[in-house]
């Protein structure tokens, strides 16, 4: 670990000072310490943002949830109004990772994290993502778990979070707060592809700081829930997972929002899928159409063929889950 200097902050102002300078913000730490121990990070100084108040889980005047991003996400998962209005969002942070870790990592870091693609993590190979410039061993490497999805020549590696396939769904957005004031971006913006320029993954600009995530209200009922297929059960990052909310009304399905995970260099929205659905009735064969789009587009690799046909099967499974089976 290289050296570095630490500084705590009580408010918001000292936050942004901190963070105009150069300071990365840390709360949590569970991302962030590791990559440091890994010498994959080296941020010259942390700002310790842990008792700034955005800890709270509030309605919105529109209807939607505001989860502040100092929540714990093991606080997220159990607070009343997400379970009830959104187990897609609860389901997803109690499979993302172990109670310790659920009980440090807050929704603001959780979507933040990076890459858990082994040659980002080993600073011997090449990756554009950490190093740019330097080439994507994945490609031609042991590329079993990396992205069917969003990839590009520089980068085929996943977004890990979990919570961020239901945000995604949900098609949350991110409140940011910088030196020059306060701005709303939508999820599905804030994650960025990798392109030419894999090493720019969110669309932050200098010392801002991620102060909530917003869900806009939906309408109900809205049934909904997250499947996440791994190669072991407890404490694994996604192969491939589905994130699906459902509002049908009168035996019609009015509204459908899909995403996948494990599958993107982002969290994917599955709009072809979505389209598929509005205004059909429920039906075995009507999942098994509209998860047949779900890979629509896909470039898989070497290893990871196989992700193209779980992918489909896993959106199938979750819509069956969500939206009955008759």
């Amino acid at each position: 670990m290289h050296p570095f200097t630490y500084t705590k902050v009580s408010d918001t102002r000292g936050a942004l000072d901190a963070g105009r300078r150069g300071g990365r913000y840390i709360a949590g730490g569970t991302t962030l310490v590791d990559l440091m121990r890994e010498t994959v990070e080296r941020p010259g100084t942390l700002v310790d943002i842990s008792t700034l108040p955005l800890h709270e889980v509030t309605a919105t005047e529109r209807g939607g949830l505001r989860i502040g991003a100092l929540v714990r996400m093991a606080e997220a998962a159990a607070h009343p109004k997400v379970r009830t209005l959104y187990p897609v969002i609860s389901e997803a942070l109690e499979l993302s990772a172990s109670p310790q870790l659920r009980n440090m990592a807050t929704i603001g870091g959780n979507i933040m994290q990076r890459t858990r693609c082994t040659y980002f993590r080993d600073v011997t190979a090449a990756c554009n993502k950490r190093d740019p410039g330097s080439g994507c061993a994945a490609r031609d490497g042991f590329n079993r778990t990396h992205a069917i999805l969003g990839t590009s020549e520089s980068c085929v590696a996943t977004h890990p979070s979990d919570a961020a396939v239901a945000f995604a769904a949900l098609e949350a957005s991110v409140r940011l707060l910088g030196p020059d004031g306060g701005r709303t971006v939508p999820f599905a913006d804030f994650l960025l592809r990798p392109g030419s320029t894999p090493n720019n993954e969110q669309a932050l600009r200098k010392g801002e700081l991620i102060t909530a995530v917003e869900i806009p209200a939906h309408a109900r009922p809205l049934k909904s829930g997250y499947l996440k297929v791994r190669d072991r059960q407890s404490y694994e990052f996604a192969l491939t997972s589905a994130a699906v909310a459902l509002h049908i009304r009168g035996g019609v399905i009015r509204e459908a929002k899909v995403a996948a995970g494990g599958v993107g260099t982002v969290p994917w929205k599955l709009t072809a899928v979505e389209q598929r659905l509005i205004g059909e009735r429920p039906s075995k064969a009507l999942w098994a159409e509209a998860a047949e789009r779900a890979a629509d587009g896909a470039s898989p690799l070497q290893h990871n063929r196989f992700k193209v046909e779980l992918l489909k099967r896993t959106v199938e499974r979750q819509l069956r889950a969500v939206g009955g089976t008759k």
